[in-house]
């Protein structure tokens, strides 16, 4: 930890405190720039979000700002203003120049998508003989098992989103998940 983050006492204003870890981001202090962005991430988000309406746009503005932060952290200067604003004025430039560049690309211009001749993992399982059996004791499960573990190998929920999906316990999903796959295991064994 910095020295200057050492002498930090606990009852410091937010904003001398954000001072304080800009400081010691500009001397090179990892640790510092750490409790900055864990401080600072999710309200910079939300103004950035607000700013771009794109999950993926608001996380590059706050990836490419705060990247200007550890890297210019000594242009702040708390005789000019506050260092929320200056964190907001980043963000908000940099949500800014997002969202200008997004407008300006022209829909269309990309290559056609050409389908793959190779064929995906999941086909190749399917044509194998391992897949064959597993393609069979799928059909053997109770359709409702079926599903369950579709949803969950597959679709990728988690047993919390499917218990929530099917409005059933969580308990209830992860039991029915269970022997649904023991039942495959048994089918599958030799």
């Amino acid at each position: 930890m910095s020295r200057e983050l050492e002498t930090v006492v606990p009852d410091m204003s937010p904003a001398a405190d954000l001072a304080a870890l800009l400081r010691a981001c500009a001397s090179g202090d990892r640790a510092a720039f750490r409790r900055l962005y864990d401080r600072e991430a999710a309200r910079l988000y939300g103004i950035a979000l607000r700013l771009t309406r794109s999950p993926a746009l608001a996380a590059d503005a706050v990836q490419e700002a705060l990247l200007q932060v550890w890297r210019n952290a000594a242009r702040f200067d708390p005789a000019r203003g506050a260092p929320e604003a200056w964190l907001v004025t980043l963000v908000r430039y940099r949500a800014l120049d997002l969202v200008r560049r997004t407008a300006r690309e022209v829909p269309g211009l990309e290559p056609p998508e050409a389908e793959d001749e190779t064929p995906d993992a999941l086909a190749g399982l399917i044509r194998s003989a391992e897949g064959a059996a597993l393609q069979r004791c799928l059909e053997a499960l109770d359709p409702e098992r079926r599903r369950l573990i579709v949803m969950a190998f597959v679709d990728g929920l988690t047993h919390a989103d499917l218990a929530n999906r099917l409005g059933t316990p969580l308990g209830t999903v992860k039991s029915w998940i269970r022997r649904a796959l023991l039942s495959l295991r048994r089918c599958l064994e030799p």
